[in-house]
């Protein structure tokens, strides 16, 4: 689907993307247009699906989950229905943040953020490897971060 942005639904997004809780009236003066059309570009932006929702960005470290693990994950047989079940699967798992099908030799990579490795071993041994059809698990530990952007690049 191609969605045409034009200057002044740049500025929302950008803006709303820088902060998220800014009133309409916040958001009018920020980008020069009048409360009721901001307002109606706004929820155009949302009902289009371009913006699907306002968040808080936490601090991970502070919520006692200061370790971040890069997973790549191959199955057996990368069939349709495996993918599908896996993914499900996936989706219940709080631990996981991400998850990216992948191209290449592993099917997907996911983000998992744990309390300590005692923790995250946890996580591999009773839930992750006990998912059917699973072939490999690598695990690659984040020193640190380096750059996070929410951010897009509008």
């Amino acid at each position: 689907m191609d969605i045409k942005l034009d200057n002044i639904d740049r500025k929302i997004l950008s803006e709303l993307q820088r902060e998220g809780r800014l009133t309409n009236q916040e958001l009018s003066d920020r980008i020069s247009l009048s409360p009721s059309p901001c307002l109606r570009r706004v929820r155009a932006l949302e009902k289009k699906g371009i913006i699907t929702g306002y968040h808080a960005h936490i601090d991970q470290e502070k919520c006692g989950l200061p370790i971040n693990v890069f997973v790549l994950v191959k199955l057996e047989k990368p069939t349709e229905e495996n993918m599908q079940s896996f993914e499900a699967l996936i989706n219940q798992m709080d631990e996981v943040l991400e998850c990216y099908l992948m191209t290449g030799t592993h099917d997907y990579l996911l983000h998992v953020v744990s309390e300590s490795l005692k923790t995250y071993e946890r996580f591999i041994r009773r839930e992750l490897t006990r998912l059917p059809n699973i072939a490999a698990i690598e695990s690659s530990f984040a020193f640190g971060q380096v750059k996070k952007r929410t951010k897009l690049p509008i």
